[in-house]
């Protein structure tokens, strides 16, 4: 750390102006080939002020200490996830095949490029998502008849067809997709499609599980009543990025990785590695990542940025702002 200060305090008066700063900056955001991620102005000077406390326009040596610890370090060498979400045989060739969707985008395509990240980079650990539900799930167009809906519902149940949204009675309400009968608890369609690559030691997390609340993300379920255990795994693993892939595209994945966001981790959405339902929606889930300070990538670039030779500036900037969260609260207690 001291050493790292010194030489970047080009004019050794014992501070980092911005200038100064921009310097370290340039050489912590670069890819595997040298070639520097620029920052712009605004955000280099954003980032600066998270770590200049004393408002003085410089970061001395006890200020540089706080940006080493959580900042740098946690660039440099970040502890990665590789979070594979619903690559299941119902949204593939079952009753949910996402190739009949709008559109229609064959889930069988992701099996090759995930296979190939398990087999080539070294995350820190593997976690596989499974939808589960029971049969008699929420999400069900068959089982449509077992609640009732709200008299807000823009669709009436006589009329409702599949992929309609309708709104069931409850405290809260139900808004709530229909779907065909998928992923059923135990059955066939639930399991992961049997050409997926399962490492030892990955670790497994159901969703979907409760009857009368849907869960797209693997994080919690939609109404945000019930979490699963990946937070937990996460915090055990002190993770710190999350590489996010599978299907479909803009529902789970979409919103797993919009909740990873708003938690706080960086969230790498790999682009190959995923296929989705609605075109419009796959859109407006890479909008949703990139507007949150995520990246999206190709299944190729994974390799030199889990080995810290490729360091992206979007990412160094979603962490210095999360810092930046974490002091307001201590300053606010």
């Amino acid at each position: 750390m001291d050493a790292c200060f010194s030489a970047f305090d080009k004019d050794g008066d014992g501070f980092l102006n911005i200038e100064e700063f921009d310097g370290i900056c340039k050489g912590l955001f670069r890819n595997d080939r040298g070639i520097v991620y620029s920052l712009d102005v605004h955000t280099l000077k954003h980032i600066f002020n998270i770590f200049d406390t004393k408002k003085d326009g410089l970061i001395d040596r006890q200020e540089f200490t706080m940006c080493w610890n959580k900042w740098i370090k946690t660039i440099i060498r970040p502890v990665n996830i590789f979070l594979i979400i619903d690559v299941q045989n119902d949204f593939i060739s079952g009753s949910l095949n996402i190739s009949n969707c709008s559109a229609q985008q064959n889930g069988l395509e992701v099996i090759e490029p995930i296979n190939h990240l398990l087999d080539t980079v070294n995350f820190d650990s593997v976690f596989y998502s499974f939808d589960w539900h029971p049969i008699d799930h929420i999400s069900f167009i068959e089982n449509l008849s077992l609640r009732p809906l709200d008299s807000s519902s823009p669709i009436k149940a006589n009329n409702a067809q599949l992929y309609d949204t309708v709104v069931f009675e409850g405290s809260p309400k139900i808004k709530q997709r229909l779907w065909p009968k998928h992923c059923v608890q135990d059955s066939w369609g639930a399991q992961l499609y049997k050409d997926l690559k399962v490492v030892d030691n990955a670790v497994k997390i159901y969703k979907g599980t409760i009857s009368d609340v849907d869960s797209y993300s693997v994080f919690w379920d939609n109404k945000k009543l019930t979490q699963t255990t990946l937070g937990t795994q996460l915090a055990k693993l002190n993770a710190t990025d999350i590489y996010v892939c599978g299907l479909a595209y803009d529902v789970c994945v979409g919103a797993t990785a919009a909740d990873a966001l708003s938690i706080g981790y960086r969230t790498i959405l790999i682009d190959d590695c995923c296929r989705g339902v609605d075109l419009n929606d796959i859109e407006k889930t890479k909008n949703n990542v990139v507007k949150n300070h995520g990246v999206i990538v190709q299944s190729n670039e994974i390799k030199t940025m889990v080995e810290g030779r490729d360091r992206r500036p979007e990412l160094g900037y979603k962490l210095a702002l999360e810092i930046e969260k974490s002091m307001e609260k201590e300053n606010y207690k």
